[in-house]
Order: structure tokens, then C-alpha cells, then sequence
């Protein structure tokens, strides 16, 4: 990544590591195919598992909890959700519902129950100020799972077969972590390069999805500088193969990828290049995100329409508001728990570049701007949009693999989401992009039992949803606070 001055070319930061570099309806997503299988078995865990298994009992009650079932239903009180052999057996009222023989038994009043987060944009890798960038291997998957997120798309891969592999382990039992959905590499045009595959041309842009396709990636990932021809190659030969595509566009406008038949559209506004003035066929903008700083827009005469549009074809979208809040000046963005997981090194840089950021006279990206990306999401929800949510763990190094997803439920309250909209959008919304709505996403009987348990009422402030004590994956407890432990000093390592 190339560093400007802290005094020269400010603009350049965010558009540098956004644009220039590898960061990063409720209607049915298209081509999405529920699930319908029964989970298989759970597999025996592993010592690197079992180190952090806090409740691993074949029947588990939760009682006089509060729950948010992430369906939208009003958030309930004094209700017992019953987990067994790995499904959620029964959910209802404490009193109405039968704790079977022999449970175990967590007192669950002051707490709150949530489904399992679905992260729609977790990279299974990191970058950070001063050019760090590394495969998070050992520590994201246990910063997801630790953190609430029981599912992830990779959306984008900077190596993939760690992520196949780690995969893998993952679903052995070996590793910790979230299940995962493995997203290929990106997918770009002339101009871009690096660990990315560039697409010259529309038969480049086939071969690619055939290959990847084949190695088991269910998602293909465009990045900025994809020509629209390359696109309609890969999207039509990808859908002929069953799997579905997503984008961190620029050249490429919103509209024209919906037109051109693209499932799920990642960042919002900030990525929308449909706001820019004179926008040229098959080009991305040098300065896209400076200008769209003054055009982003939550309505009006680029909004309304294309938001119209992405409903009416069903088209999906992703937002990651937690990755752009790091570069905007007086946000919270140094909190406790992200400083300590950080490496030293990482820690040091990243404070440096916040109070340059914080401090700077004039700092192209304005709080309006973080105020209208956000209007954009809640436009698109409240048009009936499919929306969901993801981290995107990539950039200065700000936002954290699961920390971040959490962030992103609190920046769906700042937008004026409801409790239960925004615990719908970072849950059954996501298992609905991924086609596995009738497994996960929502606490109700016979789904999985993919849970989180938070100490404190959800609905009496969204900073509890940082507040994670246990989570749940297929019925099996984890206890946070001692994954988050183990954790200290290791982002950006390993």
C-alpha cells in the first residue's frame, strides 16, 4: 500500500486503500437455493476446539431470557430456548416450555439471546496501516466465533486455498471458527493486479469462474476495475455453474452490474460510482470517493431509482460502514477492545494515523458524507431491500474480524434501525443471501443451533452487543471472554 504524507494528497488514504487496493426485499436473493439437508453430525472437536468449549451438553436450557429471534418479531422476555443435539428444540415462554430430564441449565435473566451473526464480508485476512497485510489463519476465525459471527463469506480472498483449507479444518472440528462460505479471488480488469486476477478479456473472465468454481468457491468477487464485458462473462458462466457473484465495483456502475444480472452488490454508497458526475463508460474515477463525499445521497435523483431497481431484480447488498468509520475524523474508533488484540507495532501506527486523522484541518471526508452512506442502507431496507452486513477487515487496520461485524449492528442503530431490524439484517438476512434461511439465521425451533448469549438486555443499548458470553455452534458453547484472552497482541501476527 503507498502512504501519502500526512499533509499532502488526504484524499489519496481512503482512495488508496478502497479503490487502488485489495479491501476491501426482504425480497429472495437470486439464484439463492435453500437449504434443505439436515445438518450433518457434529464432528468431534479437536484440543485447539475444545480448549475454549465452555458448554458442551447433549440437552442445554437457557432460561428467563430475553430474545431477539432475528426475524423482525418483537424483541421477548422471559422466554426458554432449549438446545438439543445440536438443533434448537423449543422456544416459548419460561413455564410453557418443558426442560427436558437431565439438562443443563443456564439462568439466562439479564441476558439476551441472539442468533449466531452471519457476516456478509469477512476476509479471512487483515491489513493495517503501514503496509501490514497477513493471513489471519489462527486468529480470525476465533475473533468471529468469539465475537458472535457463526457464518462468514469470505468475499474476496487474498489466498485462497488457506481459506479452503482452514475451511476444512473448521468443519473437522479442528479449529474454531465460523462456517464458512469461500468467495474466489477478486476479479478485476487491466489496471489492477497484484494477488488479483485481471480480466483483459470476456473469455479470461470465464475461464476464471470455471476454474474456481471447480475448487469449490460458491462465490465470485469483482473488484474496481472489471470492464462491463468481463462482468457479463463471468456472471452468465457463473450462474451455468450454479454459483452466484458479488462486487467492490467503481468502473462498473450499480446500475449497470444489476443490468448485467449481479446478485449482491458489496459497500453501499461508497462504492456506488452511479453518484458521480460524468461518470465514463468502463473507467473508475481517480478521485470517486473524494467526490462522492459531497454526492452521496440516501434518496433523491440517483438514489430512488436505482435503489427501485436493485429491488425490483432482486439484487442484494452488503454494508460495511464499519470499515469506512475508521476514516472519518471524532469517530469511536480506538476502543479498548480492539487496541489490546492488536499487535504492538499495529497498535502504534494505528493511534498515529487516528490523531492525524482526528487532527487534520481538512479532512476530505466529512461527517455528512458517513451520515448519508448510512440514510442509503436504511433507504434500501426501508424499499424492501435484501440487506445485510459485514466487517471487511482490511484498510488502516481499524476494524477487527467479528469486532467489526458487531459495529456494524451499532451502526444500524445510528442509521435508525430498530433493535430487531438491525439484529434481522446481521442475521437471517445473510443466511437468506446465502441460501440457508431454513438452517440458520433465527431462533426458532428445528433450525440450528448456531446462538449467542449476551449479558445484558439488547434492547436497552446497542453496545450490548458487544457484551458476548456465550457462543453457540451446533449447540456447542464457547466461552468469549477466554477466546478473546488468548487473542491479546496477535491481529496483525497471526
Amino acid at each position: 500500500m503507498i502512504r501519502p504524507h500526512p499533509h499532502a494528497r488526504r484524499a489519496a488514504l481512503l482512495s488508496a486503500v478502497l479503490v487502488a487496493s485489495p479491501l476491501s426485499a426482504q425480497g429472495t436473493p437470486r439464484a439463492a437455493t435453500p437449504a434443505v439437508a439436515p445438518a450433518p453430525s457434529r464432528p468431534a472437536l479437536g484440543p485447539a476446539a475444545r480448549a475454549f468449549v465452555s458448554v458442551n451438553a447433549p440437552i442445554v436450557a437457557i432460561t428467563n431470557v430475553m430474545v431477539v429471534d432475528g426475524t423482525g418479531a418483537p424483541a421477548r422476555r422471559g422466554q426458554t430456548v432449549v438446545l438439543q443435539d445440536g438443533r434448537i428444540g423449543a422456544v416459548g415462554a419460561t413455564g410453557s416450555v418443558a426442560v427436558p430430564a437431565g439438562a443443563t441449565v443456564i439462568d439466562g435473566a439479564g441476558h439476551t439471546v441472539i442468533p449466531g451473526i452471519v457476516g456478509l464480508h469477512d476476509h479471512l485476512y487483515y491489513t493495517a496501516t503501514g503496509g501490514r497485510l497477513v493471513q489471519l489463519t489462527f486468529s480470525g476465525p476465533r475473533l468471529y466465533l468469539a465475537s458472535g459471527v457463526t457464518t462468514v463469506r469470505t468475499t474476496g480472498s487474498q489466498s485462497p486455498y488457506s481459506d479452503i483449507n482452514l475451511k476444512r479444518e473448521v468443519d473437522a472440528g479442528r479449529v474454531p471458527g465460523p462456517r464458512i462460505h469461500v468467495t474466489s479471488p477478486y476479479l478485476t480488469g487491466p489496471g489492477g493486479g497484484g494477488t488479483m486476477s485481471v480480466a483483459s478479456t470476456p473469455e479470461d473472465a470465464r475461464r476464471f469462474v470455471a476454474y474456481w468454481a471447480e475448487e469449490g468457491a460458491t462465490w465470485i468477487k469483482f473488484y474496481t476495475n472489471i470492464s462491463r464485458a468481463a462482468m457479463k462473462a463471468a456472471i452468465d458462466e457463473a450462474h451455468r455453474k450454479g454459483i452466484r457473484a458479488t462486487g467492490h465495483l467503481c468502473s462498473v456502475t450499480f446500475r449497470e452490474a444489476v443490468e448485467l444480472g449481479i446478485d449482491d452488490l458489496a459497500h453501499g454508497a461508497h462504492t456506488a460510482s452511479d453518484f458521480y458526475p460524468g461518470k465514463k463508460p468502463d473507467e473508475c474515477p481517480a478521485d470517486n470517493l473524494t467526490v462522492l463525499d459531497r454526492e452521496i445521497r440516501g434518496d433523491g435523483p440517483v438514489a430512488g431509482p436505482l435503489i427501485d431497481l436493485m429491488v425490483r431484480r432482486k439484487v442484494s447488498m452488503t454494508t460495511t460502514m464499519a470499515i469506512f468509520e475508521v476514516f472519518y475524523a471524532g469517530r469511536p474508533v480506538t476502543d479498548a477492545r480492539t487496541l489490546e488484540l492488536m499487535a504492538p507495532d499495529i497498535r502504534a501506527a494505528y493511534l498515529a494515523e487516528r490523531a492525524m486523522i482526528d487532527t487534520a484541518k481538512a479532512w476530505p471526508f466529512t461527517p455528512g458524507s458517513f451520515a448519508r452512506a448510512l440514510a442509503f442502507d436504511r433507504a434500501f431496507h426501508q424499499a424492501g431491500g435484501l440487506l445485510s452486513s459485514g466487517v471487511d477487515p482490511t484498510g488502516n487496520g481499524g476494524a477487527l474480524p467479528g469486532l467489526g461485524d458487531q459495529r456494524g449492528y451499532e451502526l444500524l442503530r445510528e442509521a435508525g434501525f430498530s433493535t430487531e431490524e438491525a439484529v434481522r439484517v446481521v442475521t437471517l438476512n445473510g443466511a437468506r443471501i446465502l441460501g440457508e434461511e431454513r438452517r440458520l439465521g433465527s431462533v426458532e425451533a428445528g433450525k440450528v443451533a448456531d446462538l449467542v448469549l449476551l449479558k445484558g438486555e439488547l434492547t436497552s443499548a446497542p453496545d450490548i452487543i458487544r457484551n458476548t458470553v456465550t457462543v453457540f455452534k451446533d449447540g456447542v458453547g464457547y466461552d468469549s471472554a477466554k477466546m478473546f484472552a488468548a487473542l491479546k497482541g496477535r491481529v496483525g501476527i497471526n
